[in-house]
C-alpha cells in the first residue's frame, strides 16, 4: 500500500509541471495513438505532447480490467499478435528498470494506472523522453509503441517490473 500511495504522489507530482508545460508547448505538434486490446477492437486513445522538458501523455481508455495496470514505453513501433513485437521496455541509457531501483528508472518507466468500471483517464509527464532529438526520441529509427499490461507495475523486478501480459498496445511512432 506504501509504494501505491509513494507511486500515485509522484505521478501527481510529476504531472504538475507538465501542467505549466503544457501552456508552451505547440499543440499542433501533439501525436495521437490508437489503443488496441489483443482482439484488435480499439479501447480509446492516448496524446502525447512535447514540452520543453519532456512529453505530456494524456489517455481517455475503456474496456480495461478493473484494477491496477503497468504502463510503459516499449522500444519498437509495432503492436501486431500478443504484442511481443513491441519489444522490451524502452531503454536507451541501458539502465535498470523502476522507480525503486538505484540505477533507474529507465525512459519507458512509468506510474502504473488505475482502471474503474473498464475506465482509466491518465495525465502523467515523462521526464526521460522527447518525441524527437535528444537521447531518447520517441521517433527514433525503431518506432515506439505504448504498453498496457495486466498487472501492477512493482516498480523493482528486473527486466520489467513483473508487470503481467500485454493486453492493449499503441504505436507511437513505426519503425522506419
Amino acid at each position: 500500500m506504501i509504494r501505491f500511495a509513494a507511486a500515485a504522489l509522484a505521478s501527481t507530482l510529476l504531472a504538475m509541471p507538465a501542467a505549466f508545460a503544457q501552456g508552451q508547448a505547440d499543440m499542433n505538434d501533439a501525436k495521437n495513438v490508437e489503443m488496441k486490446g489483443a482482439d484488435g477492437a480499439s479501447i480509446g486513445s492516448v496524446s502525447f505532447v512535447p514540452t520543453p522538458h519532456g512529453v505530456l501523455i494524456e489517455a481517455d481508455l475503456q474496456n480495461l480490467p478493473d484494477g491496477v495496470h503497468g504502463f510503459h514505453i516499449h522500444e519498437t513501433g509495432a503492436c501486431e499478435g500478443d504484442f511481443t513485437s513491441a519489444g522490451g521496455h524502452y531503454n536507451p541509457a541501458d539502465v535498470d528498470h523502476g522507480y525503486m531501483s538505484e540505477s533507474g528508472p529507465h525512459a519507458g518507466d512509468m506510474p502504473n494506472i488505475v482502471a474503474a468500471n473498464g475506465v482509466a483517464k491518465v495525465s502523467v509527464f515523462n521526464p526521460n523522453v522527447t518525441m524527437t532529438g535528444g537521447e531518447a526520441p520517441l521517433d527514433d529509427d525503431d518506432g515506439s509503441a505504448l504498453m498496457i499490461h495486466s498487472g501492477a507495475d512493482d516498480y523493482a523486478s528486473q527486466p520489467s517490473g513483473d508487470a503481467g501480459s500485454r493486453i492493449a498496445c499503441g504505436v507511437i511512432f513505426p519503425a522506419k
